[in-house]
């Protein structure tokens, strides 16, 4: 009887060391494609988080300014399907963050220099801030 016992518990060290092998060999697997989450003060260059859309004709554009800690044009109307282009030249960083459900896209990194841009494709109004310095505040109505 000692020799089964000894040999059954062998078995089972041998089986819990190939379940932890297997297991270490699975987690350290280079088929993943996807990238370890990481933070960064600043983008390297502004990103436009829409796609433009297709066909012979280009939507319209509108600028809205970055300086002087304000957006100039505060307040823009467009149509449906064009887009807006925030030109970003004051001294200090900002950012286009929509406010409410409805603008929950406009998103722009931290920018100090340069430009980014959103094509509103649906009709209504959408305000935004620079969540950086909330007093800075604007709207876009899209007819």
């Amino acid at each position: 009887m000692p020799m089964v016992k000894r040999r059954a518990r062998s078995m089972q060290v041998v089986t819990g060391f190939a379940v932890v092998t297997a297991l270490l060999v699975a987690g350290c697997g280079g088929s993943d494609t996807g990238s370890a989450a990481t933070t960064t003060k600043r983008p390297p260059q502004p990103t436009t988080t829409t796609t433009q859309p297709t066909g012979d004709q280009k939507p319209a554009a509108v600028t809205v300014h970055v300086g002087d800690m304000k957006f100039a044009p505060a307040e823009v109307t467009i149509k449906a399907g064009e887009t807006v282009t925030w030109k970003f030249t004051d001294k200090v960083p900002h950012t286009v963050q929509g406010i409410g459900d409805k603008a929950m896209g406009i998103n722009s990194p931290i920018i100090d220099k340069g430009e980014w841009s959103y094509t509103f494709t649906v009709p209504g109004s959408y305000r935004y801030l620079c969540s950086l310095h909330p007093e800075m505040r604007g709207t876009i109505t899209v007819q």
